[in-house]
């Protein structure tokens, strides 16, 4: 079947290889973000025409389920028409004003309902915006320069957090990079995730402006904290007179009501959102007590604007997501993804493929490993040639999966008992294949 229904897929299609061909020539490498380029798992890139649910259609008129859901935002899935509905009616009075408007204001008092952190927020255009906003703003407060973050941790291209790490517990940040300048980095402090003796070093030998993480890391895949962990950082920042940044770009409004921060129990002085804030529109947010958040222009003497933050239209579709994210949505988001993870334990198992399936609700990882996956160096262990070859297999029976090891699955409020059913189908009859190999 196509149309908009999984199917048994050639692995190049016709319109794809065209579409991609020409992007070779207007594009760098075909695309307008690295990991869509599909080359983590050895193919071309499959272009999309339209998603309605838990499905997309290439351009070929072949149907997926999807698992990324544009990597996070579309907690509902493809148009939903509650949220289709909102963007539509607010760009019919206008696409963008540059001047506040009612919807920003209502916004902010859902957000600050929602996060037991957040008292004001401060919105902008992307994540990677935010993350370099709410750094500059503890470098203020703080007085100091240095930023503690963990290996393998993705807070968007800034300059001084596209750092990696050398040997030793806490070792200076290089550039991870090309045109990323030696002197950003060095202000980057990198340790290793769940690593309490190394964040230990760290803070007492560097005077810290924030410690800055992803609560639930999905970057490096999903990598939940240790019992204790968070607790650790908070103390540790405490004592250092630090700030506790939680970059919740990808958990926040999708592993909790209130994000990682109530999922843990551990308050952050300042937090990060995007994805599920902006509902499936490019938009991000930062926000914190308003102590911290009033050193912001024009309250305050910590400059950043932006032309198209607040937009009207991402903040519509914002509002109709938020509002619908009810306890019992979470249930059924929870019930999902433990759903998917025990089937694909279990399909693994059949196989006698040793994976480790790691989550929490909303996101899981499919590591091949025969241990769990606690830090960055044992996420770049795992057999990446055998999940590239995995996903391949799932692309061709109509399931769509991350194209990388190191990402997150995003399971949606619009998959539905027949979708992981199909989906775990699917993932036996990959797992057999490899084995036969």
């Amino acid at each position: 079947m196509t149309g908009g229904e999984p199917t048994t897929i050639a692995l190049h299609t016709s319109r794809s290889a065209e579409l991609y061909g020409s992007a070779l020539r207007l594009l760098p490498g075909g695309v307008n973000s690295p990991v869509r380029a599909m080359r983590a798992i050895g193919r071309d890139p499959i272009f999309i025409a339209s998603g309605r649910g838990a499905i997309i259609t290439d351009a070929d008129g072949n149907g997926y389920i999807d698992w990324v859901s544009s990597w996070g935002p579309l907690i509902f899935g493809h148009a939903h028409p509650a949220v289709v509905a909102a963007v539509t009616e607010a760009a019919q009075r206008g696409t963008t004003f540059g001047a506040p408007t009612e919807a920003e204001v209502m916004l902010a008092a859902e957000v600050a309902q929602r996060l037991p952190s957040v008292e004001m927020i401060r919105m902008t255009s992307s994540g990677t915006e935010a993350t370099m906003s709410a750094v500059r703003l503890a470098r203020a407060v703080t007085g100091r320069e240095k930023i503690l973050k963990f290996a393998g941790a993705y807070h968007g291209h800034v300059d001084g957090l596209l750092a990696e790490a050398g040997s030793g517990l806490a070792t200076q940040g290089i550039p991870a990079s090309p045109g990323v300048p030696a002197n950003t980095t060095s202000a980057t402090v990198i340790v290793a995730w769940n690593d309490p003796q190394a964040v230990k070093a760290a803070t007492e030998r560097h005077d810290l402006a924030a410690i800055l993480l992803e609560p639930v890391p999905a970057n490096m895949g999903v990598v939940p904290p240790e019992p204790g962990f968070l607790d650790l950082l908070r103390r540790e920042a405490d004592e250092h007179h630090a700030l506790l940044i939680f970059d919740e770009v990808i958990s926040g409004f999708r592993v909790a009501r209130g994000g990682a921060q109530e999922l843990y129990g551990i308050l952050p002085d300042l937090t990060i959102m995007g994805k599920i804030v902006g509902g499936g529109l490019p938009a991000a947010a930062y926000g914190g007590p308003r102590e911290l958040m009033e050193r912001i222009a024009p309250s305050g003497d910590v400059y950043q604007a932006g032309t198209l933050s607040g937009n009207p239209l991402a903040v519509a579709a914002a509002l109709a997501t938020l509002e619908r994210l009810s306890d019992d949505a979470y249930a059924r988001l929870a019930a999902t993804t433990q759903q998917l993870a025990a089937g694909l334990r279990d399909a693994a198992a059949a196989a006698g493929r040793s994976v480790q399936v790691q989550s929490v609700p909303g996101l899981l990882t499919v590591y091949f490993s025969e241990r769990p996956v606690l830090d960055y160096e044992a996420a770049k262990s795992c057999d990446s040639e055998a999940y590239g070859a995995w996903c391949r297999a799932l692309l061709i029976r109509g399931v769509y999966p991350p194209a990388s090891q190191f990402e997150a699955w995003f399971p949606s409020l619009a998959h539905t008992e027949a979708h992981i059913d199909r989906t775990l189908e699917a993932a036996s009859e990959a797992f057999a294949e490899l084995e036969a190999r």
